[in-house]
C-alpha cells in the first residue's frame, strides 16, 4: 500500500485499537478517530481518564485498524504529541454532541486532543499473510 492508500484506509475505518502501556503492562480499548490527513491522526481523550495518563507517561503507541469488508488490517507506530490548540478542542466538541456533558461539568481543558505523526504503519491480508512486512513513513 501507498501512504495515500494508507490514509484512506484510515479514513474509511475510522474505529481503531489503541494500544499504549502503563508500567511494564500492555493497555489496549477501541476509540474512534476524530481526524486524518497528511498532518496526523488525531484523537482525544478525557484529562483524567488512564488514556491520558499512560499517554503523559509513554508517548510510543500503534493503533490498528480492520476492515472486514475488505479483509485487511494496518497498524500504524508512532509517538504522540499532545496539541493544546482551543480551536481545535471547541471544534470537536460541536462536532461530537455525546462530548458537550464533559465539557459543560468540567470545562474545556478537560479535553486533551492528541496527534500521530509520522508514524509507520504497515498492512496486512490474507493474500500477504506469509509475506515480509512492508512499513510505511506516514
Amino acid at each position: 500500500m501507498t501512504k495515500q492508500e494508507i490514509v484512506d484506509f484510515v479514513k474509511r475505518n475510522p474505529v481503531v485499537y489503541l494500544a499504549t502501556t502503563e508500567g511494564k503492562k500492555p493497555r489496549v480499548r477501541g476509540m474512534m478517530l476524530y481526524r486524518v490527513d497528511e498532518d496526523g491522526i488525531i484523537f482525544h481523550t478525557g484529562k483524567t481518564k488512564d488514556l491520558q495518563k499512560q499517554l503523559e507517561s509513554n508517548p510510543e503507541v500503534e493503533l490498528c485498524c480492520f476492515s472486514q469488508q475488505e479483509n485487511k488490517q494496518v497498524r500504524i507506530a508512532g509517538k504522540v504529541e499532545e496539541l493544546k490548540a482551543e480551536a481545535l478542542k471547541k471544534e470537536i466538541v460541536e462536532n461530537r454532541p455525546f462530548l458537550k456533558p464533559w465539557i459543560e461539568a468540567r470545562g474545556l481543558d478537560f479535553l486533551t486532543v492528541w496527534r500521530i505523526k509520522g508514524g509507520m504503519a504497515t498492512a496486512w491480508t490474507m493474500e500477504t499473510n506469509l509475506e515480509a512486512k512492508q512499513y510505511i513513513k506516514l
